[in-house]
């Protein structure tokens, strides 16, 4: 089957980059900045993942989203950290929208993740690409990565690639 592609923006993209990055089924994850169109039409931090379908569903990759950056909260920093889906298709929109409207089930306040279609994207630097597989050991990738790795590998742990996290694993 061939590689599909959504957009996600939420929080910083190096953290963003990072939980995609560790997911069996996903072969890519481009990080930078996604601007949508009318309103939305500024570039927000973002990642674009490219996966397989049939390796990992589309509502996975939307939950583990939802649950690895504040998506129910409407804080001042939205602008540069808007909470996102951008869609390629018409067909990914409302499957999208479903998919949040199902899981809001999960959540004690309301998701404000936004659904929108997929307008321009600008890739980061290339010293900031693939930011937590070259720098596991800095300050920042400890303090704000590995939580959400060490929770992704707890609540998804059957769609974690381990050789991708296995510095996290406790050995016994």
């Amino acid at each position: 089957m061939e590689l599909t592609k959504i957009a996600f923006g939420g929080g910083c993209h190096w953290c963003t980059e990072a939980v995609f990055q560790s997911l069996i089924g996903v072969d890519k994850v481009q990080q930078g900045w996604v601007a949508s169109t009318e309103k939305n039409n500024t570039f927000s931090e973002a990642v674009i993942v490219h996966f397989h379908p049939d390796k990992i569903a589309l509502k996975t990759l939307i939950e583990i989203h939802l649950l690895t950056h504040k998506s129910t909260s409407n804080h001042s920093m939205r602008t540069k950290y808007r909470s996102a889906i951008y869609y390629f298709s018409n067909l990914q929109k409302e499957e999208s929208l479903d998919i949040i409207s199902k899981l809001q089930a999960n959540f004690n306040d309301k998701i404000i993740t936004k659904t929108l279609s997929f307008n321009s994207f600008k890739p980061n630097t290339v010293e900031f690409q693939n930011y937590y597989q070259s720098n596991p050991d800095k300050p920042f990738c400890k303090n704000y990565i590995n939580p959400k790795l060490k929770f992704l590998l707890q609540k998804f742990s059957k769609n974690i690639d381990k050789r991708k996290v296995a510095h996290l694993i406790p050995t016994t």
